[in-house]
């Protein structure tokens, strides 16, 4: 299956089904044979005549070995309805014989156009040429030739190569089209199919420039330095010398190369870009993917690195960039030199440079002599934790494993290495045991060590699912802070236990929470996500206090937005997205959305929140389709991370996608199997997790009427015991109007679902009232009061336009058109088995794919009957026409 291409293959098949040629072009593994695969395909299925030419490297100079190809493959009833002089032609060219004599040049010219014509009267020819640039001349004039001849509209070509456009071996109209790489949506969707992990395969984006031949490469630890040393053979000496200095500057422009001595920059990077290898952002040079940059320095000699370091270090413009550069010249220690690092690290730290921060003091480290080894062990630590925040992983990895490589490394040191470490794992908590156990050991009975420690051990078993030892380990990290004197660790804490409080329903969540704002301390930006101002932001959300939510939440991302790339931006842009969705910007929510999903790639972050706030945000204004492959995505990443509390989300989302997509069976399977995990967890509170409104009406389209009203009843019980805010009243409301209008009593439908309407109304939630108003639209229709139906669903629609929810306009829409066709009062179910009837199915048929019992059928064709005024399947055949039968309105 191609990930990612399907608007590429439209306009291919486009072009191809008018007539013509396609030239496609792209960098090598960017999945042009895949193209020309799927294309040749579904060409050979429909009966086309398939001609295939792979020319290879060493090819280009044998002369007509393509050619040779090409007429191997034609049909033998072709070339024998020739005249005797082309035939024989034909047939040197079978054997390899370049066809030197037998009539003039033109005529041997004109024989294959004739050929192909020939072909193509019995069936469309499609000639696929993959490597385009690997033809021998001979072959390629002869093919030009032949398309510029114009064998007919039935024979088409559609060629691939490297960097120039194969266009001239294509008849016209060319579609002329550049292979893009790969989205990560699309990437990750590739590698989870190798078996990768959703986190690593959403890493590898950005070290494969979407490219997937170099991630598929990466992902399996392969080498794919000979890919890189085979594309950088492509341009000349001089300008892989352009591109080597490039490669070894902290910041490569334009500008800065001509500074360090290469006087020709502009022409050798524009030979560079025409190749594929790098891009120019304005003045900026990219590598295309970053694996060209690092194979291009670590396979330059030593001597010549130095030598480019030290004209960096000349050229540059920034001092800290200069005392860079100097220190990289040689790997010889250096006190002088490492103490200079660390000081512009910190520099570099205190205005918000995390990244580069991060490498100076690992620099410094590199460069530190033995007399500094104390100074050593400070910087790796500090390394370590800025790299994070400077989304680094990979560095911060390599400072946090350089501690503990080395045995005398206090504890104290070794204990915040394994931190990051932790931190590292993302949701991934689950699989850091041996890690807890041994920062646990190190710990001892320090207060100040062990309050971080059990604080990451909250969060394990609360992703978990394990809330009595989450809010066990809660309590102990809040009294080891108290004992420690660390306000802003025992303020995460207390903001722990007030979540874990408020899921298992217990009232006193709002005194911890009450504590955790009352401490003089707020926890810095890169943790302000666990702090207390965050989460009370997140319980605003959660009570529909939504103005409150988002004036709380921008002022939190005016901070988090130092930590440029780090977790605690991109969990404040996730709920921002939620509340835009809630309130009705369904559009400002996407944008949201989408920025926090590219943050977190950038970051290395567990994808499994970010999709689900993705897919929320598609839900509301953008695709189902969108929304399902977030939620599926989503759910993957949750199960491999053991991350319970996302896992969840992520199969409310999927559930509402396949509800609202009219898969009902699925969506209530998957709704139910939400339904156990949450009973599995202790979770208590209905308005963290809204899933109970949507299973019941799901079960009510199945017709289980009886099982979504048990729970219904479950949803306001919990609510009541809880206090919960006035909006889970209206979803749950909205719901019941759905079973009742599915059970046959659509008058008390219709109250419901416009009281849970004015209920929005009052809380400014204009999609969730437009969802009950299109409720009460479809439960007047089963009344048969067809005005009141529609002025109902033209409010919904109008309240979708203006709130740009598009999926839910698109669904109104429908429903409108559905006013105007009667349904005789019919529920879904009896709507769904009036069809089958219609269509020829027998009660025991309709009963196995419904999963229900043939009583219940009979029982529910009795009630229709009755309705429609029939009294047989024939009489209900022709009573009911086809526009009748629509499902749910």
């Amino acid at each position: 299956m191609l990930h990612g291409r399907d608007d590429l293959l439209a306009a291919i098949d486009a072009r191809l089904a008018a007539g013509g040629g396609v030239a496609l072009h792209g960098p090598p593994g960017i999945g042009r044979t895949a193209l020309l695969d799927t294309v040749a395909g579904q060409a050979a299925a429909r009966g086309d005549l398939v001609l295939r030419l792979r020319p290879a490297r060493g090819e280009r100079a044998l002369a007509y070995a393509g050619a040779a190809d090409l007429v191997r493959q034609v049909p033998a009833e072709a070339v024998a309805a020739l005249a005797p002089a082309p035939r024989h032609w034909l047939a040197a060219l079978r054997q390899g014989r370049p066809p030197r004599t037998g009539g003039p040049a033109l005529a041997r010219r004109l024989v294959l156009p004739e050929l192909l014509a020939h072909c193509a009267r019995s069936r469309p020819v499609l000639l696929v040429v993959d490597g385009a640039q690997w033809l021998d001349p001979q072959s390629a004039e002869l093919i030009a030739f032949a398309v510029r001849r114009r064998p007919g509209p039935r024979v088409r070509v559609i060629a691939a190569s490297t960097a120039r456009s194969p266009a001239r071996l294509c008849p016209s109209p060319v579609a002329d089209l550049v292979v893009p790489p790969l989205d990560p949506d699309a990437l990750t969707a590739l590698l989870e199919e190798s078996g990768l992990p959703c986190k690593t395969a959403s890493r590898l984006h950005a070290a494969s420039a979407g490219n997937p031949y170099v991630a598929l490469a990466l992902s399996k630890g392969d080498d794919a330095r000979s890919w890189a040393r085979e594309r950088l053979g492509d341009i000349s000496g001089t300008s892989r010398r352009t591109l080597l200095v490039a490669a070894l500057a902290t910041d490569p422009t334009t500008a800065l190369l001509r500074r360090a001595g290469r006087e020709d920059a502009e022409r050798e990077l524009r030979e560079a870009v025409r190749a594929g290898l790098i891009q120019m952002n304005r003045d900026r040079i990219v590598f295309t993917p970053p694996l060209l940059g690092q194979v291009l320095a670590d396979e330059t000699p030593a001597r010549e690195r130095s030598a480019i370091h030290a004209a960096l270090s000349e050229a540059a413009t920034d001092p800290i960039d200069a005392l860079r550069h100097r220190a990289l010249r040689t790997h010889r220690p250096e006190a002088r030199v490492a103490e200079a690092l660390a000081d512009a690290a910190r520099r570099c730290a205190q205005r918000g440079a995390d990244r580069t921060a991060a490498e100076l003091y690992v620099l410094a480290a590199d460069r530190c002599p033995h007399g500094l080894a104390a100074d050593r062990l400070d910087w790796l630590v500090t390394a370590a934790r800025t790299a994070i925040t400077g989304g680094s992983p990979a560095l911060a990895r390599r400072a946090a494993d350089g501690v503990l490589a080395t045995e005398s490394a206090p504890a104290a040191h070794r204990v915040r290495a394994r931190l990051v470490l932790i931190d590292l794992a993302g949701q991934d908590l689950a699989g850091m045991a041996e890690t807890f156990a041994a920062a646990l050991a190190e710990a001892g009975d320090d207060p100040a060590l062990l309050a971080p420690v059990r604080l990451r051990l909250t969060w394990q078993a609360f992703l978990a699912g394990d809330a009595d030892r989450a809010a066990e380990e809660a309590s102990l990290a809040r009294d080891a802070a108290r004992t420690a004197g660390d306000p802003a660790t025992e303020a995460m804490a207390l903001s722990a236990l007030a979540q874990i409080r408020r899921t298992r329903g217990e009232p006193r969540w709002r005194d911890d929470l009450d504590r955790a704002l009352a401490l003089p301390a707020a926890p810095a930006p890169d943790w302000l996500h666990y702090g207390p101002q965050y989460t009370a932001a997140r319980f605003a959300l959660f009570d529909d206090r939504l103005d409150e939510a988002r004036a709380d939440l921008l002022a939190l991302l005016a901070v988090a937005e130092h930590d440029r790339v780090g977790e605690a931006r991109v969990e404040v842009l996730r709920s921002l997205s939620e509340v835009a969705t809630r309130a009705g910007r369904c559009q400002e929510a996407l944008r949201y959305a989408h920025r926090a999903a590219r943050a977190a790639q950038e970051a290395g972050l567990s994808p499994g929140p970010t999709w689900y706030t993705a897919a929320v945000a598609e839900l509301a204004g953008g695709s189902l389709a969108a929304a399902a492959g977030f939620a599926r995505r989503g759910v993957r990443a949750s199960e491999q991370e053991s991350d319970g509390l996302y896992l969840r989300r992520n199969l409310h989302a999927l559930g509402q996608a396949e509800l609202r997509a009219g898969d009902t069976r699925a969506g209530v399977a998957t709704l139910r199997r939400l339904r156990g995990l949450e009973a599995e967890t202790g979770s208590a509170d209905p308005m963290i997790v809204r899933w109970h409104a949507d299973l019941a009406a799901g079960l009510a389209a199945l017709g289980e009427h009886a099982a979504a009203a048990a729970t219904l009843a479950e949803a306001r019980a919990a609510a009541r015991r809880l206090g919960a805010a006035p909006a889970l009243a209206g979803y749950l409301d909205r719901a019941a109007a759905i079973v009742e209008s599915e059970s046959g009593r659509p008058d008390d439908a219709v109250k419901l679902s416009t009281a849970a309407a004015g209920l929005f109304e009052r809380l400014r939630q204009p999609v969730e009232q437009a969802h009950a108003l299109l409720v009460a639209g479809g439960a007047e229709r089963r009344r048969r009061r067809y005005a009141a139906a529609r002025v109902a669903i033209g409010a919904a629609l109008a309240l979708f336009m203006a709130a740009d929810a598009r999926p839910w306009a698109e669904e109104t829409e429908r429903a409108l058109i559905r006013t105007e066709t009667p349904d005789q009062g019919l529920t879904s179910t009896e709507l769904r088995i009036a069809a089958m009837v219609r269509d020829g199915a027998s009660n025991r048929e309709i009963a196995a794919r419904l999963y229900l019992s043939v009583k219940t059928v009979e029982a529910t064709l009795t009630r229709v009957y009755r309705k429609l005024g029939v009294r047989s399947r024939t009489q209900l055949s022709s009573r009911l026409a086809v526009s009748e039968i629509t499902g749910i309105p």
